[in-house]
């Protein structure tokens, strides 16, 4: 009975074990298949490549490059014996304490074993080749002491230092344009600017590569694999151009450095188009090392910003009432003061200019000349509908995130006298001013300013352009002409023009100065001023809008035709010539900013051209070793300030060796590289120090490091401070030109 009853448990037994197979591998074979398969297989992330941003040209505003973050491993630096000296080196090489070094160096888990993996954040997350290459002499040093010590041979690689290898986002020439492009900071995340309004088409789509492996995580050579292929980010083309950026920054940069106020900002923008050329804003930061910028370096100002913008408002005001037939320049007027319900406006010289013309009421911008066409012929009704469709009130659209939409609160007599001339109720943003302006200067139509030039899609590959847009047509072709006329004598009267330091030899200039006092609580500052100036050139077939805004400038005596017109006069200059844009007035000698233009020079022969350049008081420099001139930048015709460097190339493209560019300016440097055929990139701002030859997406380059003026080594001692020269005209001195306030605000004349 025994062997019966055992007998029978065992074959019970195998019946239910054999059950359980039948239910583990037939009938649930799919399930434990796909658990199983768990186990062995493996994905890994194949990351996309961030999409690039450059400028209207091609030049790379915001990239990729290689990365690399130093990983310790406390467990082998222990078993060889390098803990100490590898933190004190690591320090070192990082900038980081070497007590928080060792730390990581010698860490322990709860169970007070040593890991194997240890981070040094921050500072050696996603550091540069250049401090990796510090890295790796460093694990070869420990190497080498470590033979000396123990008389065995160490593998650098078993040293305990790891480098991991990933990318990271390059902003290679800095601070320019870095409220447009915004940053993307140490976690990989977009903050800002284009980079977080454009995220979703810039990060593209990561891949995966999923395999199967063994014990060890090696792949099987037998096991299948699959691949989803990683999706690169798109392109975005912006319609900035890095020369005019270039010359925005450093003009806002003097003025800042001289009034020390608490912003400075600037726009360039195509009138036509409202294509934006230059975009900035003081004080700034450098997207590569934000980290140590305080919260205000951030703030866009040209969009973000409100401000009361003073007589530069006088403008929409003009161009209404030569819309409306009501402006007559040659009627007369009696200035000083008016009274209207509520309020008595005076202008800037409280007893006025006696009777005079509304036209000289322009030019010296008084406040009272635009109460009476604006509060009187106007009304409030068409000056309000006037306002409201030269787009104040609301966003313009422009691609850019945090706009403002302005503050439009006109209600009493006084909200329409103030609103006249620029303040009490209405508060812009330079954005809006520009685009209002704008209209004035291309015939009267209201454009959508735009940032972004064109999107590639990481797909397709296709290339969407963003194309101008007409809004609405504000004032006619007609109007905009004579307005034009009119703003043009603000700048060119020598004599009672308030906007008369904006002028620029050889050109027509059409602008207007601001000067805004600022609220302090429930009034207005006596001694702070949003001082300003807006314009464009040249008159008769505009190009280039320019605004220039500077907050509560240092000195409260100073305003728009002081500090705000000679940063537009230095933009507006350089940015024509750069354009090619011809002089279309005569100057004279006595001017002395007589417009250089270059002579024709291809054929001869080289020292023949020197010669003929010299004589013109333009400087030159041969490139090549050719006798004859083949080709020349700037090309014949072409308008250059004083002592800008012409190039006579003597040799065919294709035969010349780019030369040292050192010394020069980025313009000229970049011309260079153009015409011997040369891609380069930029690092850094200011002048040439160091060129080398790189790579980028596998294309040969040359990369170009720059540095500005105080800060280069060494300067080419055939002429690289005439470049520097020539990029900025000298300012007028203080006092120089009129200024204007609005309503009972302290008397600053004669002369502002």
């Amino acid at each position: 009975m025994r062997t019966v009853v055992v007998g029978g448990l065992i074959t019970l037994l195998f019946l239910i074990l054999l059950s359980r197979l039948f239910w583990v591998q037939v009938v649930k074979a799919d399930f434990w298949l796909d658990e199983a398969k768990k186990i062995w297989t493996a994905q890994d992330t194949i990351p996309a490549e961030r999409g690039t941003i450059s400028d209207r040209n091609g030049t790379l505003l915001a990239m990729n490059i290689p990365a690399y973050s130093v990983v310790v491993d406390p467990k082998m630096l222990d078993k060889v014996g390098l803990a100490e000296e590898a933190a004190q080196g690591l320090a070192k090489v990082l900038g980081k304490p070497e007590a928080e070094v060792l730390q990581q160096a010698t860490y322990r888990n709860d169970k007070g074993e040593l890991v194997q993996y240890r981070m040094l954040r921050p500072q050696g997350y996603q550091i540069d080749k250049a401090k990796a290459d510090e890295v790796l002499a460093l694990r070869k040093a420990l190497a080498e002491s470590y033979k000396k010590r123990t008389g065995k041979t160490l593998r650098e690689g078993s040293v305990g230092i790891v480098l991991e290898e990933s990318s990271k986002r390059y902003y290679p020439n800095n601070f320019l344009a870095a409220h447009v492009l915004g940053y993307m900071n140490k976690e990989g995340q977009p903050v800002t600017g284009l980079e977080a309004g454009f995220n979703d088409l810039l990060k593209g789509q990561d891949g995966k590569i999923v395999y199967e492996k063994d014990g060890n995580r090696v792949q099987v050579a037998s096991g299948r694999a699959e691949v989803q292929p990683a999706v690169n980010g798109g392109k975005l083309k912006l319609t900035l151009d890095a020369e005019i950026q270039n010359f925005l920054q450093d003009a806002i940069q003097k003025v800042y450095d001289e009034y020390k106020p608490e912003s400075v900002t600037a726009i360039a923008a195509d009138p036509n188009t409202m294509e934006i050329l230059g975009m900035g804003s003081l004080p700034s930061y450098d997207p590569n090392d934000y980290s140590k910028y305080k919260v205000g370096n951030f703030y866009n100002h040209a969009v973000s910003s409100l401000y009361e913008p003073g007589s530069t408002f006088k403008i929409v005001t003009l161009a209404s009432a030569v819309q409306e037939g009501v402006f007559n320049p040659n009627a007369t007027y009696k200035s000083g003061s008016i009274k209207v319900p509520g309020n008595t406006v005076r202008d800037i010289r409280r007893g006025g200019w006696g009777e005079i013309s509304y036209l000289e009421g322009l030019k010296r911008s008084s406040n009272v000349a635009f109460v009476k066409l604006g509060y009187e012929m106007l009304g409030k009704e068409k000056l309000v509908d006037y306002i409201e469709n030269f787009g104040f009130g609301k966003r313009t659209g422009v691609e850019l995130g945090n706009e403002s939409r302005g503050v439009l609160n006109i209600i009493y007599p006084s909200d329409v006298a103030r609103a006249t001339f620029g303040q009490g109720p209405v508060a812009v943003t330079p954005i809006q001013q520009v685009t209002a302006v704008a209209a004035v200067a291309n015939g009267g139509k209201l454009m959508k300013p735009h940032i972004v030039k064109s999107v590639e899609d990481p797909k397709t590959g296709k290339v969407t352009e963003t194309k101008p847009e007409v809004v609405r047509q504000v004032i006619s072709a007609e109007t905009s002409r004579k307005v034009g006329e009119y703003l043009e004598q603000v700048v060119s009267d020598k004599e009672i023009g308030s906007g008369k330091n904006a002028a620029i030899a050889g050109y027509r200039i059409a602008g207007k100065t601001g000067t805004a006092q600022k609220v302090v609580g429930k009034g207005y500052s006596s001694d702070k001023y949003v001082v300003s100036f807006i314009g464009y050139a040249p008159v008769e077939n505009p190009r280039i809008v320019v605004y220039v805004l500077v907050d509560s400038p240092n000195n409260p005596m100073v305003g728009g035709g002081t500090v705000a017109a000679p940063v537009f006069k230095e933009i507006v200059g350089n940015s024509l010539r750069y354009m090619g844009v011809k002089p279309s007035v005569e100057t004279t000698a006595s001017s002395g900013q007589a417009a250089l233009t270059v002579p024709d020079l291809k054929g001869l022969g080289a020292a023949e051209a020197q010669a003929e350049l010299k004589k013109r008081g333009l400087e030159s420099k041969l490139v090549g070793k050719g006798a004859k001139v083949l080709q020349q930048m700037p090309p014949a015709g072409a308008v250059l300030a004083e002592k800008q460097r012409v190039y006579l190339l003597t040799e065919k493209e294709s035969e010349l060796a780019l030369p040292s560019l050192a010394g020069l300016s980025l313009r000229d440097a970049l011309q260079l590289c153009s015409s011997a055929g040369k891609r380069c990139v930029t690092e850094g701002e200011g002048y040439v120090v160091a060129q080398s030859d790189a790579r980028l997406n596998g294309e040969p380059v040359v990369k170009l490091t720059l540095k500005p003026p105080g800060e280069a080594a060494a300067e080419s001692a055939d002429g690289s401070a005439a470049d520097a020269a020539a990029d900025g005209e000298k300012k007028p001195k203080e006092g120089s030109s009129d200024t204007e306030t609005a309503g009972s605000g302290p008397d600053r004349s004669p002369g502002g």
